[in-house]
């Protein structure tokens, strides 16, 4: 049947099919994975991922664009219909992830560093990091940047360090930065110094209203201390998973906590220290788009917010839509979402390209962050009670690099929708769920997921233009133009 198939092809259209059912042309010297700095007119770079593995993010043959009947689906671009800015697709680098790299020797880790980050050549161009305030889950060990003796507070902040991050995650940040000046970076605690809670503890317990004002400064200090180093805080959340106190660290906030915590401490101490780092809020799974309506719904509140960010271990990603409708003038981030441990190639990168690549964008979100950076063949380190089948993006085993789904799935994005580019209109499908951008510098991005069990032909049309393709079952598809 293929065989008959192909005789009423178009010459363009076999070569796509070719290619995309494994008959790939050798890339050409140094297009093995680069961006493509000026594309010919009349023409689509197409970057491919099939599902069985046997293309893994590679340039094919340009698309030429035709004039003839269009081939199977249409999909339609419409850059006239612009919606939200992006800021970046990227990792959470956990304290974890940075020992792993910062272990690798110099070389090696430059090497990885620089396919990660920059956008030459092979590199897939990450333009977006989530850090931990203290620690995360992912570290090897617990800890604040303020951790006394049980019984002992400070309230002054007298006693606040960033020593713990100096040893692995400030030394691997400036390596990233000297790549890419302008990467974003975003902040997150898991949970505050163990004495201002009501526990006492590093996992559970709420603040204490006695400590809003010392936990406000603690996040300047944070801000600040890092700018000493060199490092800028583009944003902050106030508090990873608020409403998951059982991980180790954690922190239980209600909304209304939050909410007065912003108004009357972070907010105007933010203010009054002249600060520009954004204020994010909820930062938790899409089941609760409440929680960060009800906090933007008090308009004290919200002069200090920038925005809502979301996981999705719960709830729909259309919820985030529905934050952005409440509040359209306050933005939307993805986060963090994780893979498990040993990976599913073909179900992981279907599910995340659906819902995060193609769902959260066109639902408003101005990042996608998969969660974690990198982790060792045991999915370690962790704290005590921390995750123990987290997959980085890649496994690091010393300096041998193994890359996983989550560096497939957000190259895929990353490389080619370069910050400061505009989601535009698409047509949208069922079977062919995709996503579209135009760049600050003009060019058009596709990315395309063939969601069904067949070969899909397909037709992109844009400004008078077409281009035909195909994909394999679960393949995805970077097209740019």
């Amino acid at each position: 049947m293929l065989s008959s198939l192909r005789s009423s092809l178009p010459f363009a259209l076999l070569v796509s099919l070719a290619l995309s059912t494994g008959c790939q042309r050798p890339p050409q010297p140094g297009s093995a994975a680069g961006t493509p700095v000026a594309i010919p007119a009349g023409t689509a770079a197409f970057w491919l991922t099939n599902a069985d593995k046997s293309v893994l993010f590679q340039a094919q043959t340009p698309l030429v664009a035709g004039t003839g009947q269009a081939t199977g689906a249409v999909i339609e671009v419409d850059d006239s219909q612009t919606f939200q800015t992006i800021d970046g697709f990227g990792y959470c680098l956990t304290g974890g992830s940075a020992q792993l790299l910062h272990a690798m020797v110099p070389a090696a880790r430059a090497a990885l560093l620089q396919e990660l980050f920059g956008t030459e050549g092979n590199h897939i161009g990450v333009s977006y990091l989530r850090l931990s305030i203290g620690a995360s889950d992912l570290d090897a060990q617990v800890f604040s940047y303020d951790d006394l003796p049980a019984g002992q507070t400070d309230p002054t902040l007298s006693k606040f360090s960033l020593a713990p991050d100096r040893e692995h995650l400030i030394p691997v940040l400036k390596e990233i930065l000297a790549i890419n000046p302008t990467i974003k970076l975003l902040g997150s605690p898991w949970s505050p110094p163990p004495w201002m809670k009501t526990n006492g503890s590093s996992k559970g317990g709420s603040l204490k209203p006695e400590f809003y004002d010392a936990y406000a400064r603690y996040f300047v200090k944070y801000i600040q201390g890092m700018q000493a180093e060199g490092i800028r805080i583009d944003a902050i959340t106030i508090q990873n998973e608020p409403l998951h106190p059982g991980n180790n660290p954690s922190l239980l906030m209600l909304p209304e906590q939050q909410g007065e915590f912003v108004k009357k401490h972070l907010g105007p101490t933010f203010k009054a220290e002249k600060l520009d780092t954004k204020i994010i809020i909820y930062d938790h799974n899409a089941d609760r788009p409440d929680y960060p309506i009800s906090i933007l719904n008090d308009p004290e509140a919200k002069q200090y917010i920038d925005g809502s960010a979301f996981h999705l271990y719960a709830g729909p990603i259309e919820a985030l839509s529905k934050v952005h409708t409440a509040h359209p003038d306050k933005n939307v981030y993805f986060t963090e979402q994780w893979i498990g441990a040993p990976g599913n190639f073909p179900g992981d990168l279907n599910w995340h390209v659906k819902t995060l690549i193609v769902g959260a964008t066109r639902n408003w979100s101005r990042t996608v962050l998969e969660w974690n950076l990198a982790a060792d063949p045991q999915q370690n380190p962790h704290t005590p009670g921390g995750c123990t089948e987290c997959l980085g993006a890649v496994t690091l085993a010393g300096d041998q690099v193994t890359r996983n789904p989550a560096y497939y799935i957000i190259a895929h994005a990353s490389k080619f929708v370069r910050p400061g580019s505009v989601r535009v209109a698409s047509s949208a499908s069922v079977t062919l769920p995709n996503v579209a951008f135009k760049t600050a510098g003009g060019q058009k991005v596709l990315v395309v997921l063939n969601d069904s069990q067949a070969a899909q032909f397909f037709t992109i049309r844009h400004s008078g233009q077409q281009f035909s393709s195909s994909l394999k079952p679960g393949a995805v598809g970077t097209f740019v133009w």
